[in-house]
């Protein structure tokens, strides 16, 4: 019980983490058909940030996270101003390599900032253990599920509540409905890739809490392909339960059979889901018809 107790906890952090990385994944998706294979180095870029800020430069880690967010929705805004724009009316194929272009890229300017070597990441939320019905759990994975829920609920209530959360909506449903009421579909594509810049910032500084800093974080991008083709490319909630499933699955699996296994097995997940669903548990139907 206690070793189901503390696998279930650490896989809702993974999950919750992989939640926000996704969501990112998923505004992209929905405002401007791209896939992303950046996502990674997001938040690969939003860890060594916070980083920056607060062991290089000195700062106290609340002004540190601002200013990481800040440069997080420049970069977000930037990139797509001046690499994505550009791309529009290109071949898919082409989109997808910039974007994969662009993940390299990032990569490099990170190593050639900070380098290669991981480094202790200075813990801004509590780390000692917390006994829960005889398990011992580190308080920083509970604060990171916390902290991934909170930011997960502020995201659902911009959707659903602010002008450029519902604007966003508009643009994902039908792009040539919303120009004709006046919405400037650019201008939210600037907005997608300014959230999931945050979002994935965010994540990278819940992930740089728990494991440390180093160059290996950008591989948890690639963990949120499964989570985004579980859940559907196109559903923010899909990416929520999506990442919860994969998280619990990948600690239960770990935990009780190890070997490796927890590593592949959603990118197993992610075949099968994709032979016998491929538009996700919560992903919208199209049936093309000719």
């Amino acid at each position: 019980m206690e070793l189901f107790l503390q696998l279930t906890l650490t896989g809702l952090t993974n999950g919750a983490i992989l939640a926000l990385a996704a969501l990112g994944f998923v505004l992209i998706y929905k405002a401007s058909d791209v896939i992303n294979f950046a996502q990674g180095e997001f938040l690969l870029i939003g860890a060594y940030l916070i980083y920056a800020m607060v062991v290089q430069f000195g700062l106290h880690w609340t002004l540190g996270m601002v200013i990481t967010l800040l440069i997080a929705i420049l970069l977000g805004v930037l990139i797509e101003r001046l690499i994505l724009r550009p791309m529009i009316g290109e071949p898919l194929i082409s989109v997808i390599m910039v974007t994969i272009g662009l993940s390299s890229l990032l990569r490099a300017v990170v190593s050639t900032i900070w380098g290669n070597l991981p480094q202790a990441f200075p813990s801004f939320i509590p780390t000692q253990a917390v006994q829960i019905l005889g398990a011992k759990v580190g308080a920083d994975r509970l604060w990171a599920i916390g902290i991934a829920m909170l930011m997960l609920l502020v995201f659902n209530l911009f959707f659903s509540k602010s002008k450029e959360g519902i604007a966003m909506r508009a643009v994902a449903d039908d792009q040539t409905a919303a120009l004709s009421m006046g919405i400037s579909v650019s201008h939210i594509f600037a907005w997608a890739w300014a959230l999931a810049a945050v979002s994935a910032a965010i994540a990278g500084a819940l992930v740089a809490n728990i494991v440390g800093v180093g160059p290996e974080l950008s591989n948890f991008g690639l963990r949120v392909f499964p989570v985004v083709i579980l859940g559907g490319l196109d559903s923010i909630p899909g990416a929520i339960i999506g990442g919860i499933i994969i998280g619990l699955l990948e600690a239960y699996t770990g935990g009780y059979i190890g070997q490796g296994l927890n590593q592949v097995l959603p990118f197993i997940i992610l075949i099968l889901i994709l032979m016998i669903r491929p538009y996700g548990l919560f992903g919208k139907e199209i049936i093309e018809r000719v």
